[in-house]
């Protein structure tokens, strides 16, 4: 059986690549302003979504599947069943097979192997384009103008595959297995990508163009985390572009911004950023030593009474009555917020509390301090980074 002769390519560990999904060829964006850059580069991202379907069933697009229907009920076996390049050359496609015992499975397994012939070098940064979608699906880049990205965010989140692969065709043997050929034409390929690379490039100059000001602040940081999670995504798809073969496009990946780059000057920001921490009824510092692990771990000073940003909590016990009990319980409450002093505004409200008993009063208050401590360790950093890496940029 042919099924026996084919070498099913892995596909990144088992799992699905989830990948920015905009089509079309908008004119690249450009303009000597920041805010004009953010603006064309948000409308060319929103304008090259406009040209493709989104997926039925989690794997092709409707219209490949309305197209391939004619071969649903055996017949002769196609020449791409075996040779995929007899039909769709070399020169001017990219083409895999996939083979299951059901249509579905068959064109996943086509987009699989088809992503897998493009190589490691873009199956290992997988998470580098999950992360760009996610902050795309957050909002992030939607702050940066008035066009509404919640169609591409829609069919990126659908999709399972590299863009702008599609299920070009499909047979069933009349046995027992189904295959499908999935399809990347080189030419529409070279300018998606050429596109969406150029528009993302506009993107990060747009984020990171601010003044010193605006800079040191915990929504500079944000900005510049943002910048190199864009800046990831873009290294990949600058290696499709050099798998298709895309040596015109006119891409400088010399001159592309470096997400590691992005990152330091990060941490940088963050170095300049003091958060004052202060915990009212606490014991030995117990609660202001766990605030203070969690916000180093995220690359912030603590301390400094004049700090713009301040985290400020509270810490009370309140005696616990059970009925038919020997040991004495205390309930312990934490609640904290992180403040910007500037504006008055709370940025992190936080919250725990939980009861904790022994045979004597303080070492159940010994035991409240202590797992209101671990809880403060275990939760406050991971709060803390999901609070910063979603911060989404002010329109200025």
């Amino acid at each position: 059986m042919h099924k026996m002769r084919m070498a099913v390519l892995s596909f990144a560990a088992g799992g699905a690549l989830l990948w920015s999904s905009c089509a079309g060829t908008p004119a690249p964006a450009a303009g000597p302003g920041a805010e004009d850059a953010e603006r064309k580069a948000a409308a060319a991202v929103n304008a090259m979504n406009g040209g493709r379907n989104s997926t039925s069933g989690g794997s092709s697009s409707s219209s490949s599947r309305a197209s391939s229907d004619g071969r649903a009920g055996g017949g002769a076996e196609p020449a791409w069943v075996t040779a995929p390049d007899s039909v769709y050359d070399r020169g001017n496609y990219v083409a895999a097979v996939g083979y299951a015992p059901d249509r579905n499975t068959a064109e996943k397994n086509a987009l699989a192997n088809l992503t897998a012939l493009f190589g490691q070098s873009i199956q290992g940064e997988a998470a580098a384009v999950t992360r760009y979608s996610e902050v795309v699906a957050n909002g992030a880049v939607k702050a940066l103008s008035d066009t509404s990205f919640d169609s591409a965010i829609k069919t990126s989140v659908q999709l399972e595959s590299l863009v702008g692969a599609e299920i070009r065709d499909y047979w069933y043997d009349g046995a027992s297995t189904h295959y499908a050929v999935a399809v990347m034409e080189r030419g529409k390929t070279a300018a998606l990508y050429t596109d969406m690379i150029r528009s993302n490039e506009d993107i990060i100059t747009g984020l990171v163009n601010m003044k010193d000001s605006e800079k040191n602040s915990l929504d500079g940081y944000s900005r510049y985390i943002l910048a190199a999670t864009i800046a990831d995504a873009n290294r990949v798809f600058a290696n499709v572009l050099s798998v298709v073969g895309a040596s015109n496009s006119g891409i400088n990946t010399a001159g592309m911004r470096k997400g590691d780059d992005l990152r330091i000057e990060a941490a940088k920001i963050a170095g300049n950023i003091p958060i004052s921490v202060t915990v009212t009824g606490d014991r030995a510092d117990r609660l202001k030593g766990a605030f203070a692990a969690a916000i180093g771990k995220q690359g912030f000073r603590s301390g400094g009474a004049s700090s713009r940003y301040a985290l400020n909590a509270a810490v009370t016990l309140a005696p616990v009555e059970l009925p038919n009990q020997q040991n004495k319980f205390v309930r312990y409450t934490v609640d904290a917020n992180l403040v910007d002093t500037s504006t008055g505004g709370v940025l992190l409200p936080y919250a725990i509390n939980g009861r904790e008993g022994h045979i004597s009063l303080p070492e159940a208050e010994n035991r409240a301090f202590a797992a209101a401590e671990r809880k403060i360790n275990g939760e406050y950093g991971k709060l803390l980074s999901d609070y910063l890496g979603s911060l989404l940029p002010k329109k200025r």
